[in-house]
């Protein structure tokens, strides 16, 4: 999702599915949800399952079937623009990555997406935060990656969620550091942190860590980068884009 989704609330089953999520479980979560009928957990397995993608560049034909499988479950505009997102975001997990140039279906998906998400709608803050994904790593445009990342640092900021607040600060974070803004570079990246280590999103964590690391001056990159090290083996080598930046500063998904 590298974005948002249910983090946990009064569902037992959410709460387990979030615990799986933020390990990088992403396998178990998903068939925790297999067994719920609708549309709603249809689009949650696939995210689960797209999000396991992007980390670790593996199960892309399960991804494809659960995607399949979301899209004809959809009933409203909501659900399709969801699974438009999701799609658009798969595509875009497999350019970054190199496995197969999709850019353009990316492009298609999120546009698809855009039309058919109300400007209120739950899903827009997400749609905007990987439109900002596509601008600066498909299209090299920061200046409107900028653009999107605000827009939906704004939306997760209304709606309270943070974890797609430890993606926008971070990305946000990224833009400062090329543009040579130490100080607003260290604060997003501290902000990234500060919330996913509050979250226990440990999959995310050795990223965070190592995007601080970037914007700080030794000793206390040397340190960072250790620790994000350490979490990167303790969870089996994800994020699989990780490891050539545990050591030199990075661009990452």
């Amino acid at each position: 999702m590298s974005g948002t989704g249910t983090i946990a609330g009064d569902d037992p089953l959410q709460t387990a599915v979030w615990r799986l999520r933020s390990r990088g479980c992403w396998t178990d979560a998903a068939a925790l949800l297999a067994s719920r009928a609708g549309a709603a957990p249809a689009l949650q397995r696939a995210a689960l399952l797209v999000e396991r993608c992007l980390f670790t560049g593996d199960g892309w034909a399960e991804a494809e079937d659960a995607l399949r499988t979301a899209e004809a479950l959809a009933e409203d505009d909501d659900d399709r623009g969801g699974a438009a997102c999701e799609r658009g975001h798969l595509a875009y997990a497999a350019t970054v990555l190199g496995v197969r140039d999709r850019a353009d279906e990316a492009r298609t998906a999120l546009g698809r997406a855009a039309a058919l998400l109300a400007p209120d709608a739950a899903g827009r803050p997400l749609l905007d935060y990987r439109r900002g994904l596509i601008a600066e790593h498909i299209a090299d445009s920061p200046q409107a990656a900028r653009a999107a990342y605000q827009r939906a640092h704004a939306g997760a900021t209304a709606r309270a969620d943070p974890l797609l607040l430890s993606f926008t600060w971070r990305h946000l974070a990224g833009l400062a550091l090329r543009d040579g803004e130490l100080v607003q570079a260290r604060q997003g990246f501290a902000e990234s942190l500060r919330l996913r280590e509050e979250l226990g999103y440990l999959v995310g964590t050795a990223p965070a860590l190592a995007a601080l690391a970037d914007a700080e001056p030794e000793p206390e990159a040397s340190r960072l980068r250790a620790e994000a090290k350490r979490l990167f083996h303790l969870l089996g080598g994800v994020p699989t884009w990780l490891s050539p930046h545990l050591t030199s500063p990075p661009p990452t998904p």
